[in-house]
C-alpha cells in the first residue's frame, strides 16, 4: 500500500495485490506496476476522472492485471500492508467480512471513459493555456534572468549532454540511442529517477539532479554528481534525505520543473548538444503530473531550442519487423564461404565421396 505510486513499485513483489490512491492513473505508473508482476490493483481514487485521456488503466488491464477502481479513500485506512485479502466480484474482503467495493474495468470501458474524456478537451486546452501564460508572465524573470547556477565537477562545455527522464518510453528511447551514446560519449545527467534508468541500461551517470524523491539510494551512492532542485527561497526537501545517506550535494534555486534546471544548467556550462529522454512537453505529461501549466518549461525551451533534440518518442518512429526472407539470406550468406572451405578440405571430400556412394546403395542406384 502507498499513496505514492512511485514509492510503491520499489518493493513491491510478484504476485502481490498493490492497494494505491492514484487519480488518473498515468501511462509510467502502469507500466511500473506491470513491471513488478503484480497479481491486482485497488485503487482508492478513480483511475480516470475525464479531466484527460490517460492510458495508464488500459496499459494495466491490457497487461493482464486486474484493476478494481474507486473503491474509496476509506480503504487506506480500513486495511495494512501485509494484510491477506481477497478481491471477489467488486468487492474487497478480509477474512471473509466486505470492507469495500468498486468497479472491475474492463479494455471496453475504459475506451468509453477515454472517448468521453477526449470530447472535453477543448474545454481543458483552454484552461491549460490560459494557465501557462499567467505562470510564463511570472516566472520569466526568474527562468531567463541570472541564475545562481552550481559549479559542476564534469566538464560540459564543448560537449554533447543526455538527459533522461522517467518519462513516457523512457527505457525503449535509450536503447534506441545505444549507439549515439556509444559513439558520442555524452555527459550523463539523471533527472531524479532518470538516473536509475541509466543504470539500469548499463550505464554510470555523471549528474544527478532532481528533488531526490524518486531515486534509489544505491543510485545516489553510485559516485555521481548530486545536485538537488530548490525552491526559489532556497528551500530544499530533498537534501536532507543525501545527507542523511552521508553525502554531499550543491543546491540549485529555480522555479519549474527538475528536468528543467537540468537543461538550464546544460545551456548555461555550454553544452554543444542537449538530448533530452523521457521529458515533458505535452500538455497530457503535465497534467498527469498534476500541474496545470507548462511555462518555465515552455520557457526553458525557448532559451535552449537552437541546441536541444528531443529524443522522446524516437523508438517509435521507425519499427521494422524481422523478415523470415531476410533471416535466411543472412544464413545463406554464412553458410557459403562454409561450404567453399569445407570443400578445399580432402577430409571432408573424402567424407562427402563416402555419404555419396552410403546413398547410392541404399537407394540401389
Amino acid at each position: 500500500m502507498d499513496r505514492r505510486t512511485k514509492n510503491l513499485v520499489k518493493r513491491l513483489q510478484p504476485g502481490e495485490i498493490a492497494v494505491i490512491d492514484h487519480e488518473d492513473l498515468d501511462e509510467v505508473a502502469a507500466e511500473s506496476l506491470l513491471a513488478c508482476r503484480v497479481k491486482a490493483v485497488i485503487n482508492a481514487a478513480p483511475s480516470i476522472s475525464g479531466r484527460y485521456p490517460t492510458q495508464g488503466p488500459l496499459v494495466l488491464v491490457e497487461g493482464g492485471v486486474l484493476l478494481l477502481d474507486e473503491v474509496g479513500k476509506e480503504i487506506m485506512e480500513i486495511i495494512q500492508e501485509e494484510d491477506e485479502i481477497e478481491i471477489i466480484g467488486d468487492g474487497v474482503f478480509r477474512n471473509g467480512k466486505l470492507l469495500a467495493r468498486g468497479t472491475v474495468l474492463t479494455p471496453e470501458m475504459i475506451r468509453k471513459k477515454l472517448e468521453e474524456t477526449r470530447a472535453n478537451m477543448g474545454k481543458v486546452l483552454e484552461e491549460f493555456v490560459r494557465n501557462t501564460l499567467q505562470y510564463a508572465q511570472r516566472e520569466q524573470e526568474l527562468i531567463l534572468g541570472p541564475l545562481n547556477i552550481p559549479d559542476t565537477r564534469v566538464k560540459i562545455r564543448g560537449r554533447h549532454v543526455l538527459i533522461v527522464v522517467r518519462g513516457q518510453n523512457y527505457k525503449e528511447d535509450l536503447q534506441a540511442i545505444r549507439t549515439y551514446i556509444s559513439e558520442m560519449k555524452p555527459v550523463l545527467i539523471g533527472v531524479d529517477g532518470g538516473a536509475d534508468a541509466l543504470r539500469e541500461m548499463g550505464y554510470q551517470p555523471d549528474i544527478i539532479i532532481g528533488d531526490m524523491d524518486s531515486i534509489s539510494d544505491e543510485t545516489l551512492r553510485s559516485g555521481a554528481e548530486i545536485i538537488v532542485h530548490a525552491y526559489p527561497d532556497g528551500r530544499a526537501p530533498g537534501l536532507a534525505r543525501v545527507e542523511k545517506l552521508g553525502l554531499s550535494a550543491k543546491v540549485f534555486p529555480a522555479p519549474g520543473t527538475s528536468e528543467d534546471i537540468a537543461m538550464l544548467l546544460a545551456y548555461e556550462k555550454g553544452a554543444e548538444l542537449i538530448v533530452a529522454v523521457g521529458t515533458h512537453s505535452s500538455m497530457i505529461d503535465f497534467l498527469e503530473k498534476g500541474r496545470k501549466g507548462m511555462a518555465s518549461t515552455f520557457l526553458v525551451r525557448l532559451k535552449v531550442g537552437s541546441i536541444l533534440v528531443d529524443a522522446k518518442g524516437v523508438s517509435k518512429l521507425y519499427r521494422q519487423p524481422l523478415r523470415l526472407r531476410y533471416l535466411a539470406e543472412i544464413v545463406a550468406a554464412a553458410l557459403i564461404p562454409v561450404f567453399i572451405v569445407a570443400l578445399a578440405s580432402p577430409t571432408v571430400r573424402s567424407t562427402l565421396h563416402l555419404l555419396w556412394l552410403k546413398f547410392k546403395v541404399l537407394m540401389r542406384l
